[in-house]
This record gives structure tokens, C-alpha cells and sequence, in this order.
């Protein structure tokens, strides 16, 4: 191994090693559906049986958020009889500059 090698290694030993570190904090998860902006009045009028249109499709994926910040997205799965979620994209900081990039955000 080379000395740069080496250096690159330990610094990824390093970085493991703090995060493993925080392995034991507590995170809240939530999954959105999706969301809607609408006014106050519009709210406001809302009742029993009203029907709120969400900004996505039936069938797309669900947004899994960690403490409010995107890490995942995935599908409704039952599980004895509760909801659950089937992680089937996760989040890396890459993939979110990249989408970032493609959109021209």
C-alpha cells in the first residue's frame, strides 16, 4: 500500500468509527403521501368526506424521512395486519445533489 493509500483508509476507519458512534441517537421516521398547498379558506371549509388531491399519482413511491430530511423512498406493504414500507430507493447525498443538478435547482 501507498502512503496516500494508507491515509485514505484510516480516514474511512475514522469516518466509520463516528458513525457508529451516534448509532444510538434516536431519529423520528415519517412517510409522506404526498402534499397539497391550499388556502386557509379552503381549509377552513373542509369536512367529513371532502377529498383532498395530492400532488402525486397512485402508485408512486412514498418519500421515507428521517427527522424531516429525505433518506428513502418506498411502497405501502401490510404487516400482521399494520402498515409498513418497503424501502425500495435509498437517499445518498449524491443522488440528491445529482437529482438536484438534473432539475437545474
Amino acid at each position: 500500500m501507498t502512503d496516500v493509500t494508507t491515509a485514505d483508509s484510516d480516514q474511512k476507519n475514522e469516518n466509520i468509527m463516528k458513525l457508529n458512534a451516534l448509532g444510538g441517537v434516536m431519529v423520528r421516521l415519517s412517510v409522506e403521501v404526498g402534499s397539497v398547498s391550499m388556502r386557509l379558506a379552503e381549509l377552513l371549509s373542509l369536512e367529513p368526506g371532502s377529498v383532498i388531491e395530492l400532488d402525486r399519482q397512485a402508485g408512486d413511491p412514498l418519500d421515507v424521512l428521517a427527522n424531516g430530511t429525505l433518506v428513502a423512498r418506498g411502497e405501502i406493504v401490510s404487516v400482521d395486519g399494520r402498515y409498513g414500507i418497503r424501502i425500495t430507493e435509498t437517499i445518498t447525498p449524491d443522488s440528491w445533489n445529482a437529482r438536484r443538478e438534473r432539475r437545474g435547482s
